[in-house]
């Protein structure tokens, strides 16, 4: 698109499409950050064992990395829209159940039942959802409807936390789950109302193959990409290191810090505003700094945080380094994946993204059962220096792979003139990035 024609397009706001989507995915986040908060505190409330709590979020995270291999495929061959419709239905009924149970006294089993199942509709509603940016703005507004999305997500997230701590001291954590399957109904009504745009194929004809196939399609355009496939590698270790970062974070401040739940929600509601900053910023810095200078310096600021947090003896200190850490978190997390929408076909897009993150998550269910047991034998401050060393090192190990000469923007024609029917590069056609 010219620049004449793209400047005299309405502001993104102004799209009553991108809208709705726009306002109930962020009611969504509000109330999901009801269960980020909740569900760990109702396992530590019930267990006492920091431990526990991880391997609750190591179970999931096992579940919703087994749905993302054939999320993907879901997301390629069926209607976006309704799937992410069926993945919060699910999840409005499935969470619905706990403070029903809950009545009855703690069902710590039951969140080992629940919680899986909700991950792994949260991963096929996560595919759908990253692909649906690429249905619903243009090519070049990809970034900008990335930061907006995320922003306004993290905004949510602020008062999330916030009213979770409050629902939770006074009325249980139970309860703070059941704002969270509400937060579900909200979600769908408002997906209900939207439209997506055709995806739009490019002239490359798609054969429907055997799931396993159509995946491995998805994850042989990926590692065909020198700067997906260094991304890929890199977060892996990365997702390893942090996975059991908010287990390891909610137990030194009530075991450490002495904080009550309310505290909790406050430190997770005022940090989360490094969301909404890493969000309003990453547009901005990937123009000015390039994406390889900015994902890598992203990165590196998030191993210090990490590690500085273990080492606070004060509330506000570890609120004011988790910022900083989800600040960085933002912009790095928003230029990976605005990046993989720019140069996967749309055709290819939900396997893509699915095979990313099926590889990417699948060392944090290890990570996280690592990290907090490591915690509760060692201490948090060990457990967050070694994290934040880990961390540091990946956006080192950046400045020796193609992340580093990465530009602003991937050049070249559009990546679905590069694939062929199954999705490859041609052979010896060089990254498009």
């Amino acid at each position: 698109m010219s620049r004449s024609a793209a400047a005299g397009r309405a502001p993104l706001w102004r799209d009553r499409t991108f809208g709705t989507y726009w306002v109930a995915q962020s009611l969504s986040a509000a109330g999901d950050s009801f269960a980020y908060l909740a569900v760990p505190l109702l396992v530590l409330q019930a267990t006492g064992s920091v431990a526990q709590m991880g391997l609750l979020t190591a179970v999931a995270g096992a579940a919703s990395v087994a749905a993302g291999v054939f999320g993907g495929v879901l997301v390629d061959r069926y209607d976006r829209r309704t799937l992410m419709i069926v993945a919060d239905l699910t999840r409005l009924v499935l969470y619905g159940l706990v403070p029903l149970a809950w009545l009855a006294g703690p069902q710590v089993w039951l969140l080992f039942v629940v919680l899986p199942i909700c991950e792994a509709a949260g991963m096929v509603f996560q595919v759908a959802a990253v692909t649906a940016v690429r249905n619903l703005v243009d090519r070049d507004r990809i970034t900008e409807a990335n930061g907006r999305l995320q922003a306004t997500y993290a905004a949510a997230a602020v008062l999330g936390p916030l009213l979770a701590g409050v629902v939770a001291a006074r009325f249980g954590p139970a309860t703070a789950v059941a704002v969270n399957a509400a937060s579900f109904a909200l979600s769908a009504a408002g997906l209900w109302l939207i439209r997506l745009r055709p995806a739009q194929v490019d002239a490359v004809v798609v054969a429907r193959e055997r799931p396993l196939a159509e995946f491995l399609a998805g994850a042989r355009f990926l590692w065909g990409q020198p700067v997906l496939r260094a991304l890929t590698v890199l977060l892996s270790v990365f997702i390893f290191l942090t996975y059991g970062f908010v287990d390891v974070l909610i137990y030194h401040v009530t075991h450490d810090l002495g904080g009550s739940e309310g505290t909790v929600g406050t430190v997770l509601g005022l940090a989360a505003l490094g969301t909404v900053a890493g969000a309003l910023l990453v547009a901005p810095l990937r123009r000015r700094r390039g994406f390889g200078a900015t994902w890598i310096g992203a990165h590196a600021v998030c191993g210090f945080a990490v590690a500085g947090v273990g080492i606070a003896t004060s509330v506000p200190a570890v609120t004011a380094l988790t910022a900083v850490y989800l600040c960085c978190l933002s912009v790095g997390g928003i230029c990976s994946m605005s990046l993989r929408q720019e140069i996967t076909p749309d055709h290819l897009l939900g396997r893509v993204t699915s095979a990313f993150w099926s590889t990417h998550y699948a060392l944090g269910p290890a990570g996280a059962v690592v990290l907090t047991w490591a915690a509760a034998r060692y201490g948090v401050a060990v457990v967050t220096i070694v994290a934040g060393t880990g961390c540091l090192l990946v956006a080192v190990g950046g400045l020796f792979t193609p992340i580093r000469r990465a530009g602003a923007e991937p050049p070249g024609p559009p990546a679905s003139a590069l694939v062929n029917q199954v999705g490859e590069p041609p052979a010896g056609h060089p990254s498009t990035v």
